[in-house]
Parts: C-alpha cells; sequence; structure tokens
C-alpha cells in the first residue's frame, strides 16, 4: 500500500482527494501544520507527495525544496495557478508533474498511480526518521540536519539507526552490539564506546547537542 501526502489547505479539496484515493487501496495523509510540514512529512514517509502553491505561511514552492534536500520521492504540484510560469517554475523547484484544478479526482489518481509504478517498480522505496530536525536517510544512509550532511561510518551509521528506531525507549549496550553484529561488524564493549563518544561529537558539531542521552548501567536512549 502507497502511502501519499496531500499538502491541500482547502479542505473540501483535501477530504475529497484523500477519500478518492483511499478508494484505491492506497493510504493518504492530509497535512494539518502547514507551519511545520517536514516533520508530518517524515513521520508519515509518503511515496509521492501531492502539493498545492498557495498555501498559508510558505508556498508550495519553498515545501518542495525542503522536501528536495531530504527525499527523492515524487512531487506532483495541483493548483488553480496552472499559466505557463508556475508549470515552469514548479519543474525548476524540483515537481515531478502538474496538474491544474479543476480537476477530476479518476485523471487525478490515475496519474499519481502511473507515477508510482514508474518510480517504484524497480526500485526500493525512500525511508527516513525524523527527529528534532535531524532527518535519516536509511536508502542512502546519510543523516541531514539544517541543509548540512553529517557523514557517518558504517558503525555509527547503525548505532543512530538502532536508537531512532526505538526513539523514546532505552535501548542496552548489547542491543546495539547485536544490530552490529547482524551485519558483520564485530565490536566489543570498548569499541561500541569509542564509535558512541564519536558520533556524539559529530552530532554536537552539527547542533544536535545532548541528542544521544547515556542511561547509566543500561545503554542509550533518543528522546
Amino acid at each position: 500500500m502507497y502511502r501519499i501526502l496531500i499538502v491541500e489547505d482547502d479542505l473540501v479539496i483535501a477530504g475529497a482527494v484523500k477519500k478518492h484515493i483511499e478508494t484505491w487501496d492506497c493510504e493518504a495523509l492530509c497535512v494539518q501544520d502547514f507551519k511545520n510540514i517536514i516533520p508530518e512529512f517524515a513521520q508519515f514517509d509518503p511515496q509521492l507527495v501531492l502539493l498545492d502553491i498557495t498555501l498559508p505561511f510558505f508556498n508550495g514552492y519553498h515545501w518542495c525544496t525542503e522536501i528536495r534536500k531530504i527525499s527523492k520521492i515524487p512531487v506532483v504540484f495541483i493548483s488553480s495557478a496552472a499559466d505557463n510560469m508556475n508549470i515552469v517554475m514548479a519543474m525548476n523547484m524540483g515537481a515531478d508533474d502538474f496538474i491544474a484544478k479543476p480537476f477530476d479526482l479518476d485523471v487525478l489518481t490515475a496519474k499519481v498511480q502511473a507515477m508510482l509504478r514508474r518510480t517504484y517498480a524497480f526500485s526500493g522505496q525512500t525511508n527516513i526518521i525524523e527527529h528534532k530536525g535531524a532527518v535519516l536517510n536509511t536508502s542512502d544512509n546519510t543523516l541531514k540536519f539544517k541543509d548540512e550532511t553529517i557523514p557517518l561510518s558504517k558503525n555509527e551509521y547503525r548505532i543512530l539507526l538502532t536508537l531512532l528506531s526505538e526513539k523514546g525507549r532505552t535501548v542496552s549496550r548489547d542491543t546495539i552490539m547485536t544490530k552490529l553484529w547482524e551485519t558483520d561488524c564485530f565490536i566489543d564493549d570498548n569499541t561500541l564506546t569509542v564509535n558512541v563518544t564519536r558520533l556524539r561529537k559529530k552530532l554536537e558539531s552539527a547542533g544536535l547537542k545532548d541528542f544521544i542521552t547515556t542511561k547509566k548501567g543500561i545503554g542509550y536512549i533518543v528522546e
């Protein structure tokens, strides 16, 4: 089941699009916080975004640019501002298609399904995990924060992935080491300490202070 994020401030249009998409066995979510869309984007982890141009606070061009900083998923603009200038601008900002309002819901759904098939038929889905503005992309093993890409070693990436996958819960040192062993990274207790220390320094240098908290005698937590 594909996940579609709908960024449309007209509640009638957003609701109608959501309902129609769901009848085609897709999961759809309408954005609620138009001032801070990226956290909702990261949490829902969609395979495609339907994006209006005219939105409260920041326009669709802004959010398309922000999405492109962390993801390559298809972005389809839906807008009544369908003049050539807006279409060209949307494509230059990283959009994959442009559908003019008013549109037929069956045509919209057909275009969305075609885009999904072309994008994911021969490739894996993009998965991201967001926390406190930091975005870990599990498809290319990158960590980004405020337009900066933070370089991670294989061990550091695996440690951070394990902690973010269990955010809000303490992860024991044994659990982390087991996760690393599963990927043929055979490390001992001392090596784990060194890796966590290096990871923390990289996070702090990027502005993510206290991102990982130590639970003495137990393990680590991202909270």
